[in-house]
């Protein structure tokens, strides 16, 4: 399992929510489950984090975008 306090400790060089998605998707290759445990601090961290976190975690770009 994949926590997102973990990943957010073993990479406190990120400055962006958006470079903390990378990680994700990068990390969640290997994983089944993840663990929501943490809210991100960084400013540009939108109101819809958890759902944003999920979606790079499943692979999925954006999990509120209607593409019809």
């Amino acid at each position: 399992m994949m926590y997102l306090s973990e990943v957010l400790i073993q990479n406190a060089q990120l400055d962006t929510f958006e470079e903390l998605l990378e990680v994700i998707r990068q990390r969640a290759a290997g994983e089944i489950h993840f663990k929501i445990d943490a809210k991100p601090s960084y400013p540009d961290t939108p109101p819809d984090w958890e759902d944003k976190l999920e979606g790079a975690f499943v692979g999925i770009n954006s999990i509120t975008h209607n593409a019809y």
